[in-house]
């Protein structure tokens, strides 16, 4: 440790001199010149000089080369210190207390006179990229949270199950009702671990998406009577409105996920006796979906975060979903360079608006 501080100190002498000796080299030259010029201009005009008043100039000219060598260097050293070495010290504080999992420190931006690039530009793109990764951290804290909490439902249900069913006297219908609700708990724990590893994927870009041109609207109707069980139990009735021949290129696999998702939640917050629509056609060069439905609705403020990781705006159906599917379907409509939107009113249902370009040509 005492050796490297030694080192340190020898390295600032050494640079302390070789910027001397390159003031003192420059500013020699500079004032020979100008003494060159001067006894030449001298000459010309008949000005006779002794050898005495020459030799105490050359004294004083030295002397002066000296003070001036001197106080280049100092005033260079403090301007290297501000402009440089304080903000360079400052930064390799910050980052280490950043290395350490602090994210709450930011660098004072150091505000130089016409200066729009270097020093002022890294602290500003370092501050920028610690807020960045300030707000991961917490992403991740309050995902991991998250996560914890939406376990811990699931497994409770089955210990606590699971302990009935230990009776010995427990009738025939309370055990099947047990064991059905068992199942029916790791069926929403299953659920929810595969829609964690499917968002993980995808925002690790893990998943690439296999882009090709298909009919739009075969899609959307196969995925739409594949919940024709559900909507059948709870006396829906189904209105559709889909334009053909709308074709769009994109990774099939993954905009099923999104349309899976959204009929999904339609029919699932829809009361008996409701109804779910759902609407496709072109606008210009883009394909826009619409999913609606009579259900519970959502408000404005649940509005802005409903596809955000874990959000559910009612929580009267929080037994009903994990509040991954909507994130994970706002995360294939970016991959796919889409747009999605919702609009709702309490009591009187939601539609979710999805608009995709279109392909012009047709199938390919």
């Amino acid at each position: 440790m005492k050796e490297a501080a030694n080192e340190k100190r020898y390295r600032r002498i050494l640079e302390f001199i070789s910027h001397f000796a390159i003031f003192f080299l420059l500013i020699g030259f500079v004032i020979t010149c100008c003494i060159v010029l001067f006894l030449h201009a001298a000459q010309n005009a008949g000005v006779v000089y002794t050898e005495e008043n020459i030799q105490f100039a050359a004294k004083i000219t030295f002397a002066n080369v000296l003070i001036l060598s001197l106080l280049c260097t100092a005033i260079d050293t403090v301007r290297r210190y501000v402009t440089i070495g304080r903000p360079v010290k400052q930064i390799v504080e910050a980052t280490e207390k950043v290395v350490h999992g602090d994210f709450s420190v930011r660098i004072d931006k150091f505000k130089l006179t016409g200066s729009e690039t270097g020093i002022p530009v890294v602290v500003d793109h370092l501050n920028r990229m610690i807020e960045e990764l300030s707000s991961m951290e917490t992403l991740r804290t309050d995902f991991i949270a998250n996560v914890s909490h939406e376990l811990k439902s699931p497994l409770a249900v089955m210990q606590n199950y699971g302990t009935l069913l230990q009776q010995t006297d427990l009738p025939e219908e309370k055990r099947m009702e047990y064991a059905k609700a068992i199942t029916d708990a790791c069926r929403g724990l299953a659920s929810m671990v595969t829609n964690i590893l499917k968002l993980n994927k995808l925002e690790n870009q893990t998943i690439y998406p296999e882009a090709k041109a298909y009919d739009l609207g075969e899609q959307l109707c196969e995925c739409l009577i594949g919940f024709e069980d559900a909507w059948e139990k709870k006396g829906l009735e189904i209105d559709t409105d889909i334009e053909e021949n709308i074709f769009v290129k994109s990774d099939p696999e993954l905009l099923s996920l999104v349309w899976n998702n959204l009929f999904s939640n339609a029919i699932k917050f829809t009361d008996p006796g409701g109804s779910v629509s759902l609407r496709l056609k072109s606008e210009g060069a883009y394909a826009v979906i619409g999913v609606s439905d009579t259900g519970c609705g959502i408000s404005q403020e649940a509005g802005k975060h409903i596809f955000e990781k874990f959000y559910q705006g009612d929580t009267s159906h929080a037994t009903k979903g994990n509040g991954l599917g909507l994130a994970l379907v706002k995360r294939v409509i970016d991959i796919a360079g889409g747009d999605i939107g919702v609009s709702s009113e309490i009591g009187k249902g939601s539609t979710f608006t999805v608009k995709l370009r279109r392909e012009t040509g047709g199938k390919t």
